[in-house]
């Protein structure tokens, strides 16, 4: 089955690119996963608060994944995949994608705050034509009802 993978994080376009995924994993019968990288410097303390720190930063991610989850069980009926991983976010995203031959497509949510794209999707700009699948992105601005109608 052709998986769309898409970034959890903390930025708002993230929840365009999230409602994407699903919309167009439903509508060709494919599956979502879900990708949320944690950075190294987030943990740059002694080892006994960098277990805590990474544990706590598991949980967070385990409880933002599982409101988009429901939203996409419920409303979508597809079931994603959680997959958390531990690096620079970009090297991360290329990692995921070269060791999961199920992954047929990256969805990224495209800032919309006049700042440029987005971190990630900044530097991963760089490394597309590295990538052996393609790229959707997402504009961070688009309502509901055109991501329906657009999927």
């Amino acid at each position: 089955m052709r998986k769309f993978l898409v970034v959890l994080d903390d930025s708002r376009e993230c929840l365009n690119a999230m409602r994407f995924a699903a919309m167009r994993a439903a509508h060709t019968g494919g599956g979502v996963q879900v990708l949320s990288v944690i950075p190294p410097d987030e943990f740059n303390h002694w080892i006994g608060v960098g277990n805590i720190m990474r544990e706590e930063a598991r949980e967070r991610i385990h409880a933002h994944f599982e409101v988009f989850a429901k939203w996409m069980r419920d409303k979508q009926n597809v079931d994603p995949e959680l997959v958390i991983r531990e690096g620079e976010p970009v090297a991360e995203i290329m990692a995921q994608v070269a060791e999961d031959n199920d992954v047929g497509v990256l969805v990224l949510g495209a800032s919309s705050e006049g700042r440029g794209p987005g971190p990630i999707l900044s530097e991963l700009a760089r490394n597309f034509g590295d990538l052996p699948i393609p790229v959707t992105i997402v504009p961070g601005e688009l309502s509901k009802e055109k991501l329906e109608a657009i999927t």
